[in-house]
């Protein structure tokens, strides 16, 4: 349901934390959706054992992947995953739509600390150079769907804009925040608490050729010849709402008082913004004993024998820790 721009749009009772709020400015011809991540996030970090510069990669990811995911139409599945030859050599989030994430991520423990030695360290370092992957599986047939780009030492952010201008050819812009907070529980006790947020602005106007691309090179361009790429300038609706969004700061995707749909008319007001019924977020891993059982019983002889120690076969969840204890007799027995 699509709700107009009045005063309402300040009321505090919009206020809600681990959702997704779809948007449309049509006098800039651009949608979007600002993301909100309070105890999701929170739950999905806390559980790991994560440095903190991986804690805040990981947050990054998992608003970047809620941010698209929640821009499928039907029922499935939306991975977001980025390979890389940095600290951070993986990360890898899972969103289940309409709104179910987890995450996860494998690192080095000491590179991460070597980053971050001399002070707070962006996610271009962590990550360096690799690829940025993301798929889709969507409808009844669960069609595949799998785009990519590389990258080298960019933000996740900067990856994700390189992403839409080589992949989609969507003009986009995405802004991403993290915030670690910190206050005190019901005894008394320091509590420290994440939090994630984000926008994403797509100039999407109903003429085609509205839209204007700068050819990219296909491959590798012969030595001693030179591109001569032809400046074509953006569409002035399309620079406005970039300047937009280029104003918002981190606090204003991570502030708890501070709602979105405050956000956005602060953003877009002028132009008549309108916002959309909101989609729910929450932190929901999909492992279940049937599920990794499931697995078990496709694995050939060789692997079984390797996964079975002192007896059992024991399984963890790398999304959410979940560990599952295996007879191996009574898995053998379940495939006969």
């Amino acid at each position: 349901m699509a709700m107009e721009r009045p005063e309402a749009v300040l009321s505090d009772a919009f206020a809600s934390d681990d959702r997704a709020l779809p948007f449309q400015v049509e006098g800039l011809d651009v949608r979007g959706r600002v993301v909100t991540l309070g105890p999701s996030i929170d739950t999905i970090l806390q559980r790991h054992d994560f440095p903190g510069p991986v804690k805040r990669l990981v947050a990054e990811a998992a608003v970047l992947a809620s941010l698209l995911a929640t821009s499928l139409k039907d029922t499935g599945r939306f991975i977001l995953q980025a390979q890389t030859d940095g600290p951070v050599s993986l990360v890898v989030v899972d969103v289940r739509t309409p709104g179910q994430i987890r995450a996860t991520a494998t690192f080095d423990a000491e590179a991460v600390e070597a980053a971050a030695a001399d002070g707070p360290v962006d996610s271009s370092l962590l990550l360096g150079s690799g690829t940025l992957a993301m798929t889709v599986e969507q409808g009844k047939a669960q069609q595949r769907y799998q785009g990519y780009v590389p990258f080298e030492d960019e933000t996740l952010e900067a990856a994700a804009h390189t992403y839409f201008r080589q992949s989609e050819q969507i003009p986009t812009r995405i802004r991403l925040a993290v915030a670690e907070m910190f206050d005190r529980d019901t005894s008394g006790a320091a509590r420290q608490t994440w939090r994630a947020g984000g926008i994403i602005g797509q100039f999407l106007p109903e003429a085609g050729e509205r839209i204007r691309h700068r050819d990219l090179p296909a491959g590798d361009v012969p030595e001693g010849v030179e591109l001569l790429a032809e400046e074509l300038e953006d569409d002035d609706a399309w620079v406005e709402a970039q300047a937009l969004i280029d104003t918002v700061e981190d606090h204003e995707l991570t502030d708890p008082s501070i709602v979105a749909e405050r956000l956005l008319y602060r953003l877009f007001h002028e132009r008549g913004v309108r916002v959309f019924e909101p989609m729910a977020l929450e932190e929901n891993c999909s492992c279940s004993r049937k599920r990794i059982a499931d697995v078990l019983q496709e694995m050939q002889p060789d692997e079984f024998e390797d996964a079975t120690i002192n007896g059992q076969i024991e399984v963890r969840c790398e999304f959410c820790g979940a560990r599952y204890d295996f007879d191996p007799d009574e898995v053998r027995s379940a495939s006969a």
